[in-house]
């Protein structure tokens, strides 16, 4: 590459155009990388690099209000890009699109350049890799090992340094396990925050478009571009983008206990994985150990009945008519859908109902998860011997969160004992895709970790900075808003701010209050010395965030000024008098966590070992 040229991440692209470098440079040098790693296995189809220049002559001077201005990108072969075939890994299904998919468009807009289309598992249907009639892209770090799948041409592009950033798809966790495998960033938003108008479905109700990056700036920068409400796709959500740097100081984060942790005899990655539970008590959060033994139900689910037969469904026709022209393996995995019934699929959909029911208490229980982002690594030939056994296994720890609704991370945390990368994946409710997002920087920060394989250091970029507290309101909250509770969610997906931990003034009194769910607490001013000091948290919001926090509070809670043992007062949530019919007094707890932990004690966990 040329020396003049700077790494491919978005910062360091923009501060050299900023500086005067030119798009057309970094176009050339994009070419001249694809020259240099050659793998004729990562693109299905490449644009022609004059095309590519002309895009980029487009652009004109370095306009900082595009937030892509000059990046180049990649684009899944299942999702459409205007005049380049789809494929989806199956020739005899190509087809050339008019339009764009609706989030390459809004990716386009931004000033981001299509260099090509990747490679893939066929129809999307793989976490490994090597499911395509087309050269197999190889392992950015290690050829030997399957490169992950389905979405194996974008992570390795990424990778190595072609492109800054690529869309992939995850339904089983195409996003999350490639990234895993080759030490980058795979950010799978929550279910609908992407439009899927325009990608060739798997699964159509639970497939995300996803995003691979070589630092999770990045990968927050193309979902803030990105995540935009498509009326014309029925599945699409608006979900909300708070930002890096809406996480409380201190988050609580489940993972799962030793007894459901499973590594299929890989020591190396057990270790790795413990490793990177320490970093994260070494940047102040709490663990708990969390049952996840119907986290694994859920995931056994997305191989039978209703999921497969939705597969089946998307590309009926031409299954019916063209079976031959599928691959192998995801032949037959589409040929086993055609034995299942209606009453099947609704079995599967009972099936999940109860389970969700079964985990719900736990991830309202936590901030979020922490889990590996695959238990092992497999090399080209295990995937020969064992082709089903294996790409069941890469999905230990992915298959459950699309079926839950959930929004994920994988991020690198480190390199194995043996070289190879280590990465774990964050987990949490749909929503909570800036939170995920937060941790996973301080991660990779902390890992010290290059970029991929390309030997380039992570950008100087700034420290998250929260911002300036001038026009901020402060409200106190004291109970399920509290940090590490429930509802505390509702502050950062507003873009709260943590401010402070603090107490009342003696003129309180603080109930558990009947019914609720999650549970509440409700507190009650009286006189001066007829209460005790209570412990709360001053967050803040914006007027705006205020307006609206203040507007979803359900009677009988209402806000009202809370005076603090340091003289201060701010608003926070107060109870009316109605509201303690049948509610236990338990001010002489101190507070909620304190009532809480007596009720269940905490189960901590050890990284020894």
């Amino acid at each position: 590459m040329n020396a003049t040229t700077p790494a491919f991440d978005i910062t360091s692209l923009h501060a050299f155009y900023g500086d005067g470098g030119s798009v057309a440079d970094v176009v050339e040098a994009v070419f001249a990388r694809i020259i240099e790693v050659s793998d004729p296995g990562i693109f299905i189809h490449l644009a022609e690099k004059d095309t590519v220049l002309a895009e980029a002559a487009k652009l004109g001077a370095f306009d900082p209000a595009k937030p892509l201005f000059g990046i180049p990108f990649a684009v899944k072969d299942n999702i459409d890009v205007a005049g380049m075939p789809t494929t989806a890994a199956c020739p005899d299904y190509a087809y050339l699109p008019e339009k764009d998919a609706t989030v390459v468009r809004l990716l386009k807009e931004a000033g981001a350049l299509v260099i090509g289309k990747t490679n893939l598992d066929q129809f999307a249907t793989g976490l490994v890799g090597v499911r395509s009639p087309y050269p197999i892209p190889r392992n950015a770090i290690d050829p030997k090992l399957v490169p992950g799948g389905s979405s194996s041409g974008s992570a390795v592009a990424t990778a190595q340094g072609i492109v800054s950033f690529a869309l992939g798809t995850d339904t089983a966790g195409s996003g999350r396990i490639p990234a895993g495998l080759n030490n980058i960033v795979g950010l799978k938003p929550s279910v609908g925050a992407f439009s899927t108008t325009g990608v060739i479905p798997a699964c159509r109700t639970l497939d995300c478009v996803s995003v691979f990056a070589l630092t999770v700036d990045d990968a927050w920068k193309v979902f803030s571009v990105a995540a935009k409400y498509d009326e014309r796709d029925p599945y699409s959500k608006s979900v909300p983008a708070p930002g890096l740097g809406s996480a409380p100081p201190v988050v609580t984060i489940g993972v799962p206990s030793r007894a459901d942790l499973e590594f299929f005899g890989d020591t190396v990655m057990e270790a790795a994985y413990f490793d990177a539970l320490s970093m994260l008590e070494e940047l102040g959060h709490n663990l708990v150990e969390v049952p996840f033994g119907n986290f694994y139900k859920v995931a056994n689910l997305l191989y039978e009945g209703a999921w497969v037969a939705e597969r089946y469904a998307a590309i009926k026709p031409f299954f019916d008519d063209m079976e031959q022209s599928l691959y192998p393996v995801t032949r037959q995995i589409y040929t086993a859908a055609k034995s299942l019934s209606a009453a099947d699929a609704f079995n599967g959909f009972y099936a999940l109902q109860g389970l969700k029911k079964e985990v719900a208490p736990l991830i309202a229980s936590v901030d979020l998860f922490c889990v590996p982002t695959a238990p092992t690594h497999y090399t080209v030939g295990d995937l020969e011997a064992e082709p089903l056994r294996e790409n069941a296994r890469l999905g230990t720890y992915t298959n459950f969160v699309n079926l839950l609704d959930m929004c994920g991370i994988a991020v690198p945390t480190g390199t194995r004992s043996d070289g190879l990368p280590a990465s774990v994946t964050l987990l949490a409710a749909s929503g909570r895709d800036g939170l995920t997002a937060t941790l996973a920087r301080d991660l990779h920060q902390a890992s010290g970790l290059t970029l991929g394989a390309t030997g380039w250091s992570q950008p100087l970029t700034p420290s998250i900075s929260a911002p300036a507290d001038e026009d901020l309101i402060d409200i106190v909250v004291v109970g399920a808003h509290l940090s590490g509770m429930p509802l505390n969610h509702q502050l950062i997906d507003l873009g709260g701010k943590f401010s402070r931990a603090a107490h009342t003034s003696g003129a309180y009194r603080l109930y558990a209050l009947p019914g609720t769910v999650p549970p509440k607490p409700g507190m009650v001013g009286v006189g001066e010395g007829e209460g005790s000091e209570i412990e709360v948290e001053v967050w803040k919001l914006s007027p705006a965030a205020f307006g609206r926090f203040v507007a979803a509070i359900p009677a009988p809670l209402s806000i009202g000024t809370v005076m603090l043992s340091d003289g201060t007062s701010a608003k926070g949530f107060l109870a009316e008098p109605l509201a303690l019919k049948g509610a236990s007094d338990i001010t002489n707890h101190g507070g909620w966590r304190a009532y809480l932990r007596k009720l269940s004690p905490p189960q901590g966990i050890s990284n020894a070992g």
